[in-house]
Parts: C-alpha cells; sequence; structure tokens
C-alpha cells in the first residue's frame, strides 16, 4: 500500500513539470516547423527575390508612363506625341497626307 501511495505521489508530482516540458517541446517544434518558423525563411527569401524582380519591372513601367504623362502635359505637350495621339486614336489626319496602310 505504501509503495502505491509512493508511485501515485511520484506521479502526480511529475504530471506538472511533465505538462510544461511537452508544451516547451510544442513551441520548439512550431518554431522550427511553423509557416513562419527557421525552416520557411529560405521560401521568404525567395518570394521577396520574386518580388524584388516584379518591383523592378513596375517601376520601369510606371517611369515609362510618368515620362508618357510629362510629354502630354497641356502646357508644354511634345508636338510629335500630339500628331501621333491624334492620327492613332481619334483618326483624324491633314488633308494633304497620305496614308500608306503596312498591313
Amino acid at each position: 500500500m505504501a509503495q502505491r501511495e509512493k508511485i501515485t505521489g511520484l506521479i502526480k508530482a511529475a504530471i506538472g513539470p511533465g505538462f510544461a516540458l511537452l508544451t516547451l517541446l510544442a513551441i520548439a517544434g512550431y518554431a522550427v516547423l511553423g509557416p513562419t518558423g527557421i525552416l520557411a525563411w529560405g521560401d521568404y527569401q525567395k518570394t521577396l527575390d520574386e518580388r524584388g524582380l516584379q518591383l523592378a519591372k513596375l517601376e520601369i513601367e510606371r517611369d515609362a508612363l510618368q515620362n508618357r504623362v510629362n510629354l502630354l502635359d497641356p502646357n508644354g505637350a511634345d508636338p510629335d506625341l500630339i500628331g501621333e495621339l491624334l492620327r492613332k486614336e481619334v483618326n483624324v489626319v491633314h488633308p494633304d497626307e497620305i496614308i500608306v496602310p503596312l498591313k
């Protein structure tokens, strides 16, 4: 009987530290294997590199569009660009121009 009480007491005394150990192991496993863990850093670096390339392409496109906006500024518009846009978008030509279809 005394031995049974001794074993029961040891088990009861080990429940708290055992639960704490399991909790720490779960947190450590999540820190290593989780979606934001150590093993996910490589994927994040790859994604960051891809997004950097996307950003560079978008910046080039933005700069080209900004240049076009600057050329269309009403205070100092580029006459060649305005003529090109009129011919292309509105289908407007001068009476003395000859149109040669390329297709």
